[in-house]
């Protein structure tokens, strides 16, 4: 009989230190995807931020190039104006003076 408890005791003891022995890589496996897990996820929140902030950067640099662009369109404008009142003056005043020049 003794015998027997015996054998069955060893037989219960290496049952659960197997399935222990099991579980132990099953555990860590899982810590291991886990940690995988939360680093692939902050560093998508990483990337996301810099992200975002890299489009903010491009959009507000958009917009101060959009500025000078329309500033200098003002200046060109101004100038063009000039430079075409200038020509219809001298333009009018060659007309008159060929017309006075006939009378």
């Amino acid at each position: 009989m003794m015998g027997r408890t015996t054998a069955a005791i060893l037989a219960v003891f290496l049952a659960a230190s197997s399935v222990s022995a099991e579980d132990a890589p099953k555990k860590d496996g899982k810590d291991v995807g886990q940690s995988i897990k939360q680093v692939g996820k902050e560093t998508g929140e990483a990337f996301k931020k810099a992200g975002k902030e890299t489009g903010h950067a491009f959009k507000e640099g958009g917009k101060e190039v959009g500025r000078g662009f329309k500033e200098m369109g003002r200046d060109t404008a101004r100038e063009s104006k000039k430079a075409g009142n200038a020509i219809g003056d001298w333009f009018r005043n060659v007309g008159r003076s060929i017309r006075n020049f006939f009378r």
